[in-house]
């Protein structure tokens, strides 16, 4: 078997299943959005309040990826994802028991805290899987599970707001029962269908997991750092701040666009569908970029052009009167968001290698997902009488500022691949 269909042939095992998890996972994660459509008005909660509650399930999330990665390393995929969809699809429905302020923020926290090693544990278990000339498609294809969960849990999230009654609750409570149950089933498909290594695959023959071994270990030589050496690694750090500023953007947009939305005119079952307009551009958009990334053997500018793109989308939706020139722009900001994401996750393989690539990842989405927390929270304070032009500015300076944080980054990567290359075999 070639090299190419044998790994088309791991990502046809792996990739929709990983997706689907991570689909179910942000769409508990952001359905907030949607409820926040009818709950706030039912409860009370100012835009100052939503923005801190929607915000503060990345204090829960952000701290603890790095742990969580390493645990993953150590215990196994199979396990330790098991764990995590359990517990975060309990408390994603327990979600529906918000009745005030306090008992909304703890909830949100709670759930940042279970799902914290989802995303960054899947994209170290891509790299145990696929060798660095694959890896940016690969990882594009599930992060772009992300704004798939806006393309189906648009529509659905909006038909599930008309149950608003039945049995004597909500809409809103209906919509955290019926988006959280699922995670918890997923759970139990995990342990049956996800082995943990090639090693460890039932359809994979023994020539097949010798030729993925001999290809991962044929990866250009990267760097095997301990832990502390990548917990104060510049490059690691400067990569957090830069998926800091993307997913400021992409969060501060993501929780609010429902009401940005609605704000418009439209109502909350037209909103529904209206949401699928940008996600569904940024799930083509992000795929031919993570695609276009690979060809190219090339990840800084995929990085920055992109945020850059994202950061003129929110700038062209603040100072626009013409709903339709909203929803184009929007849809640039969902896109450059999401294009941007899958090659920061390759830059950090690219130059770390072993368990050090585990410690990367997870320090570097670490950094970047409290960008989560910040972005909700300031579009919120920046929000007056339902106009988000301040806040779309804002969130635009944070993309800026990541595009050229993208640029440096860069520069400090190229000189360390220089001086990489001028190391003596000997000590190679």
């Amino acid at each position: 078997m070639s090299e190419e269909r044998l790994f088309a042939k791991c990502a046809w095992r792996l990739i929709p299943f990983v997706t689907l998890l991570y689909i179910v996972s942000f769409l508990d994660r952001v359905n907030v959005g949607f409820a926040a459509l009818t709950m706030n008005k039912d409860l009370g909660f100012t835009p100052a309040i939503y923005g801190i509650g929607a915000g503060i399930f990345f204090l829960g999330y952000g701290p603890f990826q790095l742990p969580a990665n390493l645990i993953l390393h150590r215990l196994g995929a199979r396990r330790w994802l098991f764990a995590i969809l359990a517990t975060r699809g309990a408390i994603s429905t327990a979600n529906a028991l918000i009745s005030g302020t306090t008992s909304f923020y703890l909830l949100r926290f709670l759930l940042g805290l279970a799902e914290c090693g989802l995303v960054p544990g899947v994209l170290l278990y891509l790299t145990y899987w696929f060798p660095l000339a694959y890896r940016t498609r690969f990882s594009a294809t599930f992060l772009a599970g992300s704004p798939i969960a806006f393309v189906i849990g648009g529509p659905l999230s909006g038909l599930i707001l008309q149950m608003d009654g039945i049995a004597g609750l909500h809409g809103w409570q209906w919509l955290f029962i019926l988006e959280g149950l699922p995670a918890c089933v997923l759970a139990l498909f995990v342990v049956r269908f996800l082995p943990n290594r090639p090693a460890d695959a039932d359809w994979l023959s023994a020539e097949e997991k010798a030729i993925i071994a001999t290809r991962l270990a044929a990866d250009p030589r990267a760097e095997k750092a301990g832990l502390a050496s990548v917990l104060l690694d510049f490059r690691v750090i400067l990569l957090g701040f830069v998926n800091f500023g993307v997913l400021a953007g992409g969060y501060g947009a993501a929780l609010w666009l429902p009401q940005i939305i609605a704000s418009m005119g439209f109502s909350t079952f037209a909103t529904g569908f209206l949401i699928v307009i940008p996600y569904l551009a940024a799930v083509v958009v992000m795929i031919l970029w993570g695609h276009s990334s690979d060809h190219r053997n090339e990840r800084i500018w995929h990085i920055a052009i992109p945020a850059f793109v994202a950061a003129a989308g929110f700038v062209v939706a603040s100072v626009s009167n013409s709903t339709v020139l909203s929803l184009i722009a929007l849809s640039f900001v969902a896109s450059g968001i999401f294009a941007s994401l899958a090659p920061q996750v390759s830059a950090v393989s690219s130059f770390l290698s072993g368990p050090s690539v585990a410690a990367g990842i997870g320090l570097m989405t670490g950094i970047g997902t409290t960008g989560g927390l910040v972005g909700p929270i300031v579009t919120g304070f920046l929000t007056r009488d339902g106009d988000y032009s301040r806040a779309m500015m804002a969130l635009a300076s944070a993309l800026f500022v990541a595009a050229v944080l993208a640029l440096v980054f860069g520069r400090s990567l190229a000189l360390s691949v220089r001086a990489l290359a001028a190391e003596p075999a000997s000590s190679r």
